[in-house]
């Protein structure tokens, strides 16, 4: 394969070199680039004025215009790192610390001498590889954020541009070409020790078991733009013609109009985290916490140029429509669940109260027990006839971190957890969705998947990947002491456990059947977790603060009819 040679001068923009390596449109010129060409350059440092997360989204649409003042505050960097109340009593590095730390950055992955990503697990006592030596869009996430937190933006740079670059590659799969804008799944660098050149192997699903394209990836990849962009003040990488190219492409996926007559992205199964079949199909709430979060995310990255106006508009449009779509239908407390379970059916008309005709009858039992007095959450999944009434931990933090939840939704999912700790957090923080599917259920809803049995891997298993999840959400709504009491459950086995993938068992007790060791985004996960509670400030580039507008298209009300 033949190199690129991109000659440098002194003078030459750090925006230009990116313009030149996502410029490149050949595979081979692709994979041959220098990614150390973006590295030492100067990062903007802008004083911070005012968050834009404290500002409506009509607000922040008309600042756009208002010239370089507001849009640099827009992009500010986080505040220097203070200690708030959270942190004032924050323990001693535990030991297992210094281990995590040399464990991610084992994992490490470079193309051309410079680290692009971390493959998800480092674990060479397992038999098979399968796909555990790539590097994943989702998995990358924590371990972006660690880096991001420990002042080593650089890698998250690599990250976001290479997988930019493959946004960019046709996409087939057995004849049939995907949306222009899908993210891979995974990618893979090829060393070659003859010719000493690095080649990257991308899998957009034709690959992946089962052969579905991840949907969450591109939602993560605006998320992960803007904790950059959040957390490093650097402007240059974001406002490329190249990433608002990047995050217009991804959006024209999802705000494409069509014959759905919700708000709501209609997704296969095995599209997301639970990338296997789990009876997750239709409107999955991971996905739409997701959805609902990088809009969010691409409206304050956009620009107000005649492309990015018209995007612009579409996404506030968007989110006001699944603002309300969510908090009235997916949400479920024991008043809804009193409505629900009094419900009449077969309703015509825009007066029917039952408006997607859910049968009374097919609320499972489990529901009833599991529903405090206080506290809520939102269901899985919500279509014609169908509620899946399943907790999906994923989905619901989302939620939290992105405001989809109304503050009292988002203290509510807290109540939850706290009220319901044995069932959701037990031996191990967290299970990835309640309860698990067994039985007859299994067998029709997995597709007898042996490694979905009951309380394993995606049905009812335990992942410490969610820790940092359950982290940022207590410090959002004010209840550091949840994270404490899951940080210290998990220090105490994690580091001696080799860092599983996950844990078996109705408590988590067991290390999973098949999990690998050394997981990377358990690992990552847990150092994340660590720090934010450490110093808060960290949440900033994660969260974002409810907008204005939204604050009232959520009220409480005894019937779908509000």
């Amino acid at each position: 394969m033949d190199g690129v040679n991109v000659v440098l001068d002194g003078k030459k923009k750090e925006t230009d070199v990116a313009k030149d390596i996502l410029g490149l449109t050949n595979v081979s010129s692709i994979n041959d680039y220098d990614l150390s060409k973006l590295i030492g350059k100067p990062r903007l440092n802008i004083e911070r004025k005012i968050s834009f997360d404290d500002r409506s989204l009509s607000e922040l649409s008309i600042g756009l215009i208002r010239g370089l003042d507001t849009y640099e505050s827009i992009y500010s960097p986080l505040d220097s790192p203070t200690r708030s109340s959270a942190a004032d009593d924050s323990f001693e590095p535990h030991p297992i610390v210094a281990d995590a730390w040399e464990a991610l950055r084992r994992s490490l992955v470079y193309f051309r001498g410079q680290p692009v990503g971390t493959i998800a697990a480092y674990d060479h006592a397992s038999e098979e590889v399968l796909n555990y030596d790539q590097v994943f869009v989702r998995d990358f996430v924590p371990s972006a954020l660690a880096f991001l937190m420990n002042g080593e933006p650089d890698i998250v740079k690599n990250f976001l541009l290479k997988t930019l670059q493959l946004q960019g590659w046709e996409k087939k799969i057995d004849r049939f070409k995907l949306g222009e804008g899908a993210m891979p799944a995974s990618f893979k660098v090829l060393h070659h020790p003859v010719r000493k050149t690095d080649t990257i192997v991308a899998d957009f699903g034709e690959s992946a078991i089962g052969r579905v394209a991840p949907v969450d990836s591109g939602f993560w990849w605006i998320i992960l733009l803007r904790a950059y962009t959040k957390s490093t003040g650097d402007l240059s990488l974001a406002e490329t013609a190249e990433c608002q190219k990047g995050m217009r492409l991804i959006l024209t996926l999802c705000l494409s109009e069509g014959f759905d007559t919700f708000p709501t992205l209609l997704c296969a199964d095995g599209c997301s985290m639970i990338d296997r079949r789990m009876g997750i199909y239709g409107y999955p709430i991971e996905i739409q916490a997701l959805f609902f979060m990088a809009l969010r995310c691409a409206l304050v990255m956009m620009k107000q140029d005649e492309e990015g106006q018209e995007f612009i508009e579409r996404i506030e449009k968007r989110l006001h429509a699944l603002s309300y779509h969510m908090r009235s239908y997916f949400w479920i407390d024991f008043q809804q669940l009193n409505d629900i379970y009094r419900y009449k059916t077969e309703e015509y008309s825009h007066t029917a109260v039952n408006k997607f005709n859910v049968i009374p009858d097919s609320i499972p039992e489990w529901v009833f027990d599991f529903m405090p007095t206080r506290g809520g959450y939102f269901v899985g999944n919500v279509s014609p006839a169908r509620m899946d009434f399943r907790w999906f931990a994923l989905g619901n933090c989302v939620a939290i971190l992105s405001s989809l939840a109304s503050h009292e939704q988002a203290c509510a999912i807290m109540d939850l957890i706290e009220g319901r700790w044995e069932e959701l957090v037990g031996e191990m923080p967290m299970k990835i969705c309640y309860p698990a599917i067994e039985n007859h259920e299994w067998r029709i809803v997995t597709g007898c998947d042996p490694k979905n049995t009951r309380w394993s891997y995606h049905n009812g298993g335990s992942w410490p990947v969610l820790l940092w999840m359950v982290t940022a959400a207590s410090i959002k709504t004010g209840r550091p002491q949840i994270a404490r009491r899951a940080i210290d459950i998990a220090e105490s086995r994690l580091g001696k456990d080799g860092w599983p993938e996950y844990y078996d068992g109705k408590l988590g007790r067991y290390i999973g059947k098949q999990a690998r060791k050394n997981q990377t985004w358990s690992i990552a996960g847990y150092l994340v977790a660590k720090m934010m509670l450490e110093d808060p400030s960290n949440l900033g580039m994660i969260s974002l603060e409810q907008d204005k507008q939204m604050k009232h298209v959520f009220k409480r009300c005894s019937s779908w009819t509000c």
